[in-house]
Protein backbone atom coordinates (compact mmCIF):
# COMPACT_ATOMS: atom_id res chain seq x y z
CA UNK A 1 0.00 0.00 0.00
CA UNK A 2 1.61 3.44 -1.01
CA UNK A 3 1.56 6.31 1.93
CA UNK A 4 -1.51 8.02 1.84
CA UNK A 5 -2.06 11.19 0.20
CA UNK A 6 -0.74 14.71 2.38
CA UNK A 7 -3.74 16.63 3.86
CA UNK A 8 -3.90 20.36 2.22
CA UNK A 9 -2.86 22.38 4.54
CA UNK A 10 -6.06 25.06 4.53
CA UNK A 11 -4.65 28.57 3.02
CA UNK A 12 -5.59 31.71 5.53
CA UNK A 13 -7.95 34.18 4.14
CA UNK A 14 -7.47 37.30 3.22
CA UNK A 15 -7.91 40.07 5.65
CA UNK A 16 -7.10 43.07 6.10
CA UNK A 17 -6.11 42.65 9.26
CA UNK A 18 -3.60 39.33 8.70
CA UNK A 19 -1.89 41.75 6.44
CA UNK A 20 -1.30 44.47 8.20
CA UNK A 21 -3.49 46.52 5.81
CA UNK A 22 -5.70 48.45 8.19
CA UNK A 23 -6.55 52.03 7.86
CA UNK A 24 -3.71 54.08 9.74
CA UNK A 25 -2.71 57.56 10.67
CA UNK A 26 0.44 58.41 8.56
CA UNK A 27 1.36 61.83 9.11
CA UNK A 28 4.24 63.69 6.98
CA UNK A 29 6.74 64.96 9.63
CA UNK A 30 7.36 68.00 7.01
CA UNK A 31 9.89 70.97 7.83
CA UNK A 32 6.56 73.30 8.24
CA UNK A 33 4.65 70.77 10.87
CA UNK A 34 7.96 70.38 12.75
CA UNK A 35 8.32 74.37 13.36
CA UNK A 36 4.76 74.07 13.91
CA UNK A 37 4.61 71.68 16.64
CA UNK A 38 7.66 73.37 18.33
CA UNK A 39 6.01 76.73 18.52
CA UNK A 40 2.45 75.21 19.78
CA UNK A 41 4.71 73.98 22.65
CA UNK A 42 6.69 77.13 22.96
CA UNK A 43 3.28 79.23 23.14
CA UNK A 44 1.51 76.41 25.93
CA UNK A 45 4.78 76.31 28.05
CA UNK A 46 5.73 79.86 28.46
CA UNK A 47 2.39 80.92 29.77
CA UNK A 48 2.01 78.08 31.81
CA UNK A 49 4.68 78.45 33.48
CA UNK A 50 4.64 82.20 33.94
CA UNK A 51 1.29 81.34 35.73
CA UNK A 52 2.74 78.71 38.41
CA UNK A 53 5.99 81.20 39.02
CA UNK A 54 3.80 83.61 39.51
CA UNK A 55 1.48 81.22 42.26
CA UNK A 56 4.86 79.93 43.91
CA UNK A 57 6.14 83.76 43.83
CA UNK A 58 2.78 84.86 45.82
CA UNK A 59 3.13 82.44 48.71
CA UNK A 60 4.71 83.89 51.96
CA UNK A 61 7.08 81.98 53.91
CA UNK A 62 8.71 82.46 57.00
CA UNK A 63 11.73 80.09 58.09
CA UNK A 64 13.72 80.33 61.59
CA UNK A 65 16.23 78.08 62.56
CA UNK A 66 16.67 77.26 65.92
CA UNK A 67 18.93 74.04 66.88
CA UNK A 68 22.04 76.69 67.21
CA UNK A 69 19.80 79.67 68.44
CA UNK A 70 21.74 80.74 71.41
CA UNK A 71 18.46 79.86 73.98
CA UNK A 72 18.64 76.09 72.58
CA UNK A 73 22.37 75.56 72.96
CA UNK A 74 22.83 75.54 76.76
CA UNK A 75 24.79 72.94 78.48
CA UNK A 76 23.47 71.17 81.40
CA UNK A 77 26.16 68.79 82.81
CA UNK A 78 25.66 65.65 84.73
CA UNK A 79 25.95 67.95 87.65
CA UNK A 80 22.69 70.23 86.46
CA UNK A 81 25.48 73.44 85.54
CA UNK A 82 24.48 75.16 82.75
CA UNK A 83 26.80 76.89 80.45
CA UNK A 84 27.63 77.39 76.74
CA UNK A 85 28.37 74.64 74.67
CA UNK A 86 31.07 74.83 71.89
CA UNK A 87 30.53 71.80 69.99
CA UNK A 88 27.49 69.48 68.85
CA UNK A 89 29.06 66.68 71.10
CA UNK A 90 28.82 68.93 74.08
CA UNK A 91 25.33 69.64 72.26
CA UNK A 92 24.25 65.77 72.18
CA UNK A 93 25.94 65.01 75.91
CA UNK A 94 23.70 68.06 77.38
CA UNK A 95 20.05 66.65 76.28
CA UNK A 96 21.11 63.59 78.06
CA UNK A 97 22.05 64.84 80.92
CA UNK A 98 18.53 66.76 81.18
CA UNK A 99 15.99 64.93 83.49
CA UNK A 100 14.82 61.45 81.97
CA UNK A 101 16.31 63.11 78.60
CA UNK A 102 13.39 65.40 77.71
CA UNK A 103 15.58 67.76 77.00
CA UNK A 104 15.05 71.31 77.30
CA UNK A 105 13.10 74.60 76.77
CA UNK A 106 14.06 77.43 74.75
CA UNK A 107 12.82 81.07 73.48
CA UNK A 108 12.78 81.91 69.56
CA UNK A 109 11.65 84.93 68.02
CA UNK A 110 10.07 85.18 64.41
CA UNK A 111 9.07 88.30 62.81
CA UNK A 112 6.66 88.61 59.86
CA UNK A 113 7.83 90.69 57.12
CA UNK A 114 4.62 90.18 54.70
CA UNK A 115 0.95 89.66 55.72
CA UNK A 116 -0.14 85.93 55.65
CA UNK A 117 -3.49 85.25 55.07
CA UNK A 118 -4.96 82.37 56.86
CA UNK A 119 -4.69 79.65 56.92
CA UNK A 120 -0.96 79.80 57.93
CA UNK A 121 0.63 76.17 58.46
CA UNK A 122 3.66 75.32 60.31
CA UNK A 123 6.36 73.18 59.55
CA UNK A 124 8.85 71.49 61.29
CA UNK A 125 12.07 71.16 58.68
CA UNK A 126 15.00 68.88 59.13
CA UNK A 127 18.40 68.69 57.23
CA UNK A 128 20.62 65.82 56.87
CA UNK A 129 18.31 63.05 57.98
CA UNK A 130 18.47 60.33 55.06
CA UNK A 131 14.59 59.13 55.99
CA UNK A 132 15.26 57.11 52.08
CA UNK A 133 17.74 55.05 53.64
CA UNK A 134 16.78 51.99 52.52
CA UNK A 135 17.40 50.07 56.05
CA UNK A 136 15.29 52.56 57.80
CA UNK A 137 12.54 52.33 55.23
CA UNK A 138 12.10 48.59 56.07
CA UNK A 139 12.61 48.86 59.32
CA UNK A 140 8.58 49.09 60.35
CA UNK A 141 5.29 46.49 60.64
CA UNK A 142 2.60 47.78 58.66
CA UNK A 143 0.56 44.66 59.74
CA UNK A 144 1.49 45.93 63.14
CA UNK A 145 0.33 49.58 62.57
CA UNK A 146 -3.00 48.04 61.49
CA UNK A 147 -3.46 46.59 65.06
CA UNK A 148 -2.90 42.89 63.91
CA UNK A 149 -0.83 40.84 66.23
CA UNK A 150 2.33 39.09 63.89
CA UNK A 151 4.67 36.45 65.18
CA UNK A 152 7.51 37.31 66.71
CA UNK A 153 9.57 35.92 63.48
CA UNK A 154 7.48 38.14 61.28
CA UNK A 155 8.93 41.44 63.93
CA UNK A 156 12.41 40.32 63.84
CA UNK A 157 12.26 39.75 59.97
CA UNK A 158 10.51 43.51 59.22
CA UNK A 159 11.62 45.68 62.47
CA UNK A 160 15.27 45.19 63.00
CA UNK A 161 17.68 46.27 64.80
CA UNK A 162 14.59 47.86 66.91
CA UNK A 163 12.28 44.51 67.80
CA UNK A 164 12.62 44.16 71.52
CA UNK A 165 12.76 46.39 74.37
CA UNK A 166 15.89 44.58 75.45
CA UNK A 167 17.72 43.18 73.00
CA UNK A 168 19.20 40.41 76.21
CA UNK A 169 15.58 39.35 76.75
CA UNK A 170 13.35 38.37 73.45
CA UNK A 171 10.12 37.67 75.16
CA UNK A 172 6.68 38.74 73.43
CA UNK A 173 6.02 40.69 76.47
CA UNK A 174 9.23 42.94 75.69
CA UNK A 175 8.43 43.65 71.94
CA UNK A 176 7.83 46.76 70.85
CA UNK A 177 4.92 47.93 69.14
CA UNK A 178 5.30 50.16 67.22
CA UNK A 179 8.88 48.67 65.98
CA UNK A 180 11.34 49.37 63.54
CA UNK A 181 13.78 52.14 63.14
CA UNK A 182 11.13 54.80 61.59
CA UNK A 183 8.48 54.65 64.41
CA UNK A 184 11.80 54.82 67.00
CA UNK A 185 13.26 57.90 65.61
CA UNK A 186 9.69 59.42 65.90
CA UNK A 187 10.01 63.56 66.21
CA UNK A 188 9.10 65.00 69.52
CA UNK A 189 10.15 68.92 69.76
CA UNK A 190 6.97 70.78 70.71
CA UNK A 191 5.57 73.83 70.18
CA UNK A 192 3.72 76.70 71.80
CA UNK A 193 3.31 80.19 70.34
CA UNK A 194 1.97 84.03 71.52
CA UNK A 195 1.70 87.20 69.26
CA UNK A 196 2.48 90.83 70.18
CA UNK A 197 1.01 93.04 67.58
CA UNK A 198 2.59 96.13 66.02
CA UNK A 199 0.47 98.05 68.78
CA UNK A 200 1.97 95.62 71.87
CA UNK A 201 -1.00 93.86 72.47
CA UNK A 202 -0.02 90.00 73.34
CA UNK A 203 -2.25 86.79 72.96
CA UNK A 204 -2.11 82.82 72.53
CA UNK A 205 -1.55 81.66 69.48
CA UNK A 206 -3.73 78.66 68.54
CA UNK A 207 -2.10 75.61 66.68
CA UNK A 208 -4.65 73.46 65.47
CA UNK A 209 -3.07 69.90 65.17
CA UNK A 210 -5.62 68.07 64.10
CA UNK A 211 -6.58 67.13 60.66
CA UNK A 212 -2.79 66.87 59.43
CA UNK A 213 -2.66 63.06 58.32
CA UNK A 214 -3.58 62.01 55.06
CA UNK A 215 -7.23 60.61 55.92
CA UNK A 216 -6.70 57.09 54.01
CA UNK A 217 -3.85 56.71 56.81
CA UNK A 218 -5.47 57.30 59.65
CA UNK A 219 -8.90 55.06 58.26
CA UNK A 220 -6.97 52.13 57.36
CA UNK A 221 -3.12 52.19 58.26
CA UNK A 222 -3.51 52.92 61.60
CA UNK A 223 -5.51 51.05 63.94
CA UNK A 224 -6.83 52.24 67.52
CA UNK A 225 -4.64 50.88 70.17
CA UNK A 226 -1.62 52.50 72.80
CA UNK A 227 2.09 51.52 72.13
CA UNK A 228 4.17 49.23 74.52
CA UNK A 229 7.31 49.43 75.23
CA UNK A 230 7.88 52.45 72.65
CA UNK A 231 10.67 54.62 73.69
CA UNK A 232 10.23 55.09 77.58
CA UNK A 233 13.90 53.94 78.44
CA UNK A 234 15.53 57.58 79.12
CA UNK A 235 18.77 56.01 77.95
CA UNK A 236 17.59 54.31 74.74
CA UNK A 237 15.57 56.51 73.72
CA UNK A 238 15.46 57.12 69.71
CA UNK A 239 12.80 59.67 69.73
CA UNK A 240 9.03 60.79 71.08
CA UNK A 241 6.57 58.57 73.28
CA UNK A 242 3.28 58.47 72.99
CA UNK A 243 1.98 58.73 76.38
CA UNK A 244 -1.32 59.48 78.18
CA UNK A 245 -4.52 58.27 76.98
CA UNK A 246 -3.32 58.51 72.80
CA UNK A 247 -3.56 55.75 70.94
CA UNK A 248 -1.81 55.09 67.30
CA UNK A 249 -4.38 56.70 65.22
CA UNK A 250 -5.11 59.17 67.49
CA UNK A 251 -1.19 60.65 67.63
CA UNK A 252 -1.76 62.27 64.02
CA UNK A 253 2.20 63.99 64.35
CA UNK A 254 3.05 59.92 64.29
CA UNK A 255 1.33 59.24 61.12
CA UNK A 256 2.93 61.95 59.37
CA UNK A 257 6.08 60.63 60.96
CA UNK A 258 5.72 57.21 59.41
CA UNK A 259 5.24 58.92 55.86
CA UNK A 260 8.95 58.87 54.86
CA UNK A 261 10.46 61.63 53.09
CA UNK A 262 12.33 61.04 50.19
CA UNK A 263 15.02 63.71 50.11
CA UNK A 264 17.58 64.26 53.15
CA UNK A 265 15.66 67.88 53.73
CA UNK A 266 12.16 67.91 54.26
CA UNK A 267 9.18 69.53 55.74
CA UNK A 268 6.16 67.58 57.73
CA UNK A 269 3.84 69.65 58.59
CA UNK A 270 2.95 70.49 62.54
CA UNK A 271 -0.62 72.28 62.55
CA UNK A 272 -2.38 75.39 61.23
CA UNK A 273 -2.71 78.80 62.46
CA UNK A 274 -6.41 79.82 61.51
CA UNK A 275 -5.24 83.52 61.94
CA UNK A 276 -4.27 86.25 59.50
CA UNK A 277 -0.75 87.32 60.96
CA UNK A 278 -0.06 91.25 59.84
CA UNK A 279 3.53 92.33 58.49
CA UNK A 280 5.54 93.45 61.77
CA UNK A 281 3.67 91.13 64.37
CA UNK A 282 6.00 88.85 66.58
CA UNK A 283 5.53 85.60 67.17
CA UNK A 284 7.16 84.25 70.11
CA UNK A 285 7.74 80.30 70.26
CA UNK A 286 8.11 77.99 73.29
CA UNK A 287 10.24 74.85 72.17
CA UNK A 288 10.89 72.00 73.97
CA UNK A 289 14.60 71.35 72.24
CA UNK A 290 14.16 67.46 72.65
CA UNK A 291 14.73 66.09 69.29
CA UNK A 292 18.86 65.30 69.19
CA UNK A 293 19.86 66.34 65.74
CA UNK A 294 23.48 67.44 66.98
CA UNK A 295 24.27 63.88 66.84
CA UNK A 296 23.91 63.75 62.96
CA UNK A 297 25.40 67.38 62.43
CA UNK A 298 21.71 67.65 61.52
CA UNK A 299 19.23 71.41 61.15
CA UNK A 300 15.84 72.20 62.96
CA UNK A 301 13.73 74.67 61.91
CA UNK A 302 10.32 76.01 61.90
CA UNK A 303 8.81 77.09 58.99
CA UNK A 304 5.37 79.27 58.76
CA UNK A 305 3.99 79.29 55.50
CA UNK A 306 0.89 80.33 53.30
CA UNK A 307 -0.35 78.20 49.93
CA UNK A 308 -2.05 78.90 46.82
CA UNK A 309 -3.82 76.57 44.37
CA UNK A 310 -0.95 75.30 43.37
CA UNK A 311 0.53 74.42 46.78
CA UNK A 312 3.27 76.10 48.42
CA UNK A 313 6.64 77.46 47.72
CA UNK A 314 8.15 76.17 45.02
CA UNK A 315 9.96 77.70 42.32
CA UNK A 316 11.01 74.78 40.29
CA UNK A 317 7.40 73.61 38.70
CA UNK A 318 7.69 77.09 36.41
CA UNK A 319 11.03 77.50 35.89
CA UNK A 320 10.96 73.96 34.17
CA UNK A 321 7.96 74.99 32.07
CA UNK A 322 9.65 78.61 31.03
CA UNK A 323 12.60 76.97 29.99
CA UNK A 324 11.27 74.05 28.55
CA UNK A 325 9.59 76.61 26.21
CA UNK A 326 11.86 79.14 25.72
CA UNK A 327 13.99 76.13 24.16
CA UNK A 328 10.77 75.42 21.90
CA UNK A 329 10.35 78.26 20.66
CA UNK A 330 14.23 78.48 19.92
CA UNK A 331 14.18 75.49 18.01
CA UNK A 332 11.56 76.01 15.92
CA UNK A 333 12.69 79.50 15.13
CA UNK A 334 16.37 77.74 13.96
CA UNK A 335 14.53 75.07 12.23
CA UNK A 336 12.03 78.06 10.20
CA UNK A 337 15.46 79.81 9.29
CA UNK A 338 17.02 76.90 7.88
CA UNK A 339 14.16 75.93 6.10
CA UNK A 340 13.54 79.13 4.38
CA UNK A 341 17.23 79.60 4.06
CA UNK A 342 17.63 76.15 2.04
CA UNK A 343 14.02 75.36 1.29
CA UNK A 344 13.28 71.47 -0.10
CA UNK A 345 10.00 70.32 -1.85
CA UNK A 346 8.65 67.44 -0.60
CA UNK A 347 9.58 64.39 -2.66
CA UNK A 348 12.52 65.91 -3.93
CA UNK A 349 14.95 63.49 -5.07
CA UNK A 350 17.53 65.28 -6.53
CA UNK A 351 18.64 65.72 -3.07
CA UNK A 352 19.50 61.56 -2.87
CA UNK A 353 23.27 60.51 -3.01
CA UNK A 354 23.13 58.98 -6.32
CA UNK A 355 21.16 61.45 -8.08
CA UNK A 356 23.79 63.80 -6.96
CA UNK A 357 26.74 61.39 -8.30
CA UNK A 358 25.15 61.40 -11.71
CA UNK A 359 24.37 64.48 -12.16
CA UNK A 360 28.24 65.01 -11.12
CA UNK A 361 29.14 62.34 -13.55
CA UNK A 362 27.41 64.17 -16.93
CA UNK A 363 28.60 67.64 -15.46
Amino acid sequence: MGDPPLKKEKEPSYSAFTQQQLPACKPLLTPIVVVIVFFTLGVVFIPIGAIALSASRSVVEVVKRYDDHPDCTRCLSAEGVIGECSSNSDRDESLYNTVNGTGYNCTIEIEIEDKMEKPVYMYYELNNFYQNHRRYVKSRSDEQLRGEDPSSSVIGEKCDPKKYQNEDNEEETDIINPCGLVAWSYFNDTYSATRTTTGGDASDVVIDETGIAWKSDVDDKFDDYKATNFNNIPEVRGGGEMGGDKTVNKDEHFIVWMRTATLPNFRKLWGKIDMDLEKGDKLTFVVSNRYNTYRFSGKKKIVLSTTTWLGGKNDFLGIAYLVVGAFCLSLGLVFLAIYLKNPRNLGDASHLSWEKAKRKNLG
